[in-house]
């Protein structure tokens, strides 16, 4: 169980920071590309939002099947947890992309407004004014994503990810062990209540 307990860790860090980048830079495109946005383009906004929704629909399990040429073609292997970092990237950017889209949709117009009249660049009002407002809801949204990447990693474990999913499924389901399964639920119960607890001792202090 400890090894498979800092496997999932990895696998979570890991994923969750790329996404977490991906996430950024996919949300930053949705918002200045809409109608009305910095950068106003339709055409680039409704086929990164066309591939953002068609990413989420997919099942994670199913996703992470079917993506496994991509993975091979990547990491040169589809087995082991850091191979497993391809498709818990991949389903977990859309998600994070939506978080931060919404986030900077909140933002005030009038302080765009406002930064605009006294000369800021585009980046500068991304990063100052609507990266800066929207922090505290931002933490909120990526407490959620965190957890969820959380449980796609468990499920990675059932296609050879590594990971408390395999362990639990390996040692105890599959040999009727319900000490280590029940343990590893336990282990993840504790997880999640940890993530959750620090999301919103952040998001209280940022806002």
């Amino acid at each position: 169980i400890v090894p498979a307990f800092f496997a999932t860790l990895k696998m979570l860090l890991i994923s969750g920071i790329l996404s977490t980048i991906f996430g950024f830079i996919f949300g930053v495109i949705l918002v200045v590309t809409e109608k009305g946005g910095l950068c106003e383009n339709i055409v680039v906004n409704r086929i990164l939002d066309f591939l953002v929704n068609t990413i989420r629909s997919f099942p994670f399990i199913i996703l992470l099947i079917s993506i496994i040429p991509f993975t091979r073609l990547i990491m040169g292997t589809s087995i082991g947890e850091t191979a497993a970092l391809v498709p818990l990237t991949v389903a977990c950017s859309p998600f994070m992309a939506r978080i931060f889209q919404n986030s900077f949709k909140e933002v005030d117009p009038a302080l765009i407004e406002a930064a605009q009249s006294f000369g800021a660049s585009k980046v500068q009002i991304i990063v100052k004014v609507m990266l800066k407002e929207s922090v505290p809801s931002i933490i909120s949204g990526l407490c959620l994503a965190i957890i969820n990447l959380l449980g796609c990693t468990a499920m990675a474990g059932a296609v050879g990810a590594g990971g408390l999913g395999a362990t639990a499924l390996t040692y105890g389901y599959q040999n009727f062990n319900q000490e280590i399964m029940y343990s590893i639920c336990v282990i993840l119960i504790i997880l999640v209540a940890i993530i959750q607890y620090f999301g919103d001792w952040i998001y209280k202090k940022l806002k």
